[in-house]
């Protein structure tokens, strides 16, 4: 097993604890791990989680310790996450149907992709890191989705935490348009922890009031009948593994979910937290 996990981040903020909770696990493990961005700018992480005395209204207190804002600081001072890898230079662009020559464009497509497919064969897992950012860049990111669609068809696990999940609910095969976590167990950011105001993003002035969409009810949607979303509102800790799929519900969530996606890589772990 190739001890390599690829982990990207939105360009318009992260939420320094999910990261540094798998990146922790992974460190802990000797696991090298690559950053990718949509565009291959350099992630930054959303000023109030690296703020110990921030309080999550949603929560009404604190969300990040001291000893994490300190993690997370230091983080972002080293070099660590410059130069990430670009997707949008990795992983080609759909054509439009309307496009001339769409069939060679087309097959250009699904070729570039077979070329992705076989660099995927380097990495262990992915991890999609939440915060508000990916709202904006990897919710909708026909790029994200591919990278996702190459991990599981090669068997690979794939984790997601908070806001990151809501790729996985998009994320589907172009053919059947049905989602990848259809029949699936989840969890991701519940009704409850949305905020009713003051939802931003970095890199623009741009601050709207509740989240754009509910991503619990998108989740309900999207796992279908016969899988499930579990909020576990009220309780400490939410995180759901459904082989290939790891998912953390929110900021408490990420130091665990670090550990279940070394477990599913190490223990061969395939279910946990349902």
């Amino acid at each position: 097993m190739n001890k390599r996990i690829l982990v990207i981040l939105s360009e318009y903020g992260y939420w320094s604890e999910e990261l540094v909770g798998p990146l922790s696990a992974f460190d802990g493990q000797g696991y090298e791990v690559d950053f990718a961005t949509p565009t291959g700018k350099r992630a930054h992480a959303l000023p109030p989680s690296l703020d110990e005395g921030y309080v999550d209204p949603p929560l009404g207190r604190t969300v990040t310790t001291a000893e994490v804002a300190a993690l997370g600081r230091e983080l972002e001072a080293s070099g660590r996450l410059d130069d990430p890898l670009n997707l949008e230079a990795w992983v080609p662009e759909r054509p439009y149907s309307s496009e001339p020559d769409h069939l060679r464009k087309l097959e250009e497509y699904h070729r570039r992709l077979d070329r992705v497919a076989a660099e995927v064969a380097d990495y262990s897992a992915v991890v999609l890191v939440g915060g508000s950012g990916p709202i904006v860049d990897m919710a909708n990111n026909q790029r994200v989705h591919d990278v996702i669609l190459a991990f599981l068809r090669a068997g690979k696990p794939v984790a997601a935490e908070c806001y990151g999940v809501a790729a996985l609910a998009f994320a589907r095969d172009w053919d059947d348009r049905k989602s990848i976590i259809w029949g699936k167990h989840v969890t991701g950011h519940c009704k409850e922890y949305d905020y009713k105001d003051g939802t931003g993003f970095l890199g623009t002035d741009f601050v709207m009031g509740p989240p754009p969409y509910p991503l619990e009810y998108i989740l309900r949607d999207a796992t279908g009948p016969d899988g499930a979303y579990h909020g576990n509102f009220g309780k400490p800790v939410s995180v759901i593994v459904d082989y290939p799929f790891i998912t953390g519900r929110s900021t408490p969530d990420s130091f665990l979910t670090g550990q279940k996606v070394v477990e599913v890589l190490e223990q061969g772990l395939t279910r946990y937290g349902w």
